[in-house]
């Protein structure tokens, strides 16, 4: 529970301050709507996230598995643009708190959004706690 509000909290720092330092994103609200993009920038990600899985499963079962020839190497290098997509599709949905200009500062902002998930995740919290 921590970390889902420590995730929000910086999630909420994130589209309030870092965003609007990146050119090509601009945040028009307050705290309240920081708080809104946080929550609607999760569920967008979770979604993009569920359909990227399934299309690759899909994909992967409709070619007995030579699919994973071009998906493993798609998934290592452009893992970061899941979160610039979920950020697209926020920016979309509430246009008066949150404009995006361009896939270029969605993917620079994706990238602080994947270092926050990165931070708060659980899988981070399990290996310092085995060591």
């Amino acid at each position: 529970m921590k970390r889902l509000l420590l995730r929000v909290l910086l999630s909420m720092l994130a589209f309030s301050m870092i965003f609007p330092v990146i050119p090509g994103i601009d945040f028009h609200g307050n705290v309240l709507a920081a708080l809104a993009l946080s929550v609607v920038f999760g569920i967008m990600l979770w979604l993009v996230e569920a359909v990227a899985v399934a299309v690759a499963a899909i994909w992967t079962l409709s070619t007995f598995g030579l699919a994973l020839l071009w998906l493993i190497p798609l998934w290592v290098i452009g893992f970061w643009l899941l979160p610039a997509l979920a950020l697209l599709l926020t920016a979309h949905f509430l246009p008066q708190y949150l404009t995006v200009n361009g896939f270029l500062p969605a993917a620079l902002a994706g990238m602080v959004m994947l270092l926050i998930g990165v931070l708060t995740s659980d899988r981070n919290h399990n290996r310092r706690a085995s060591a």
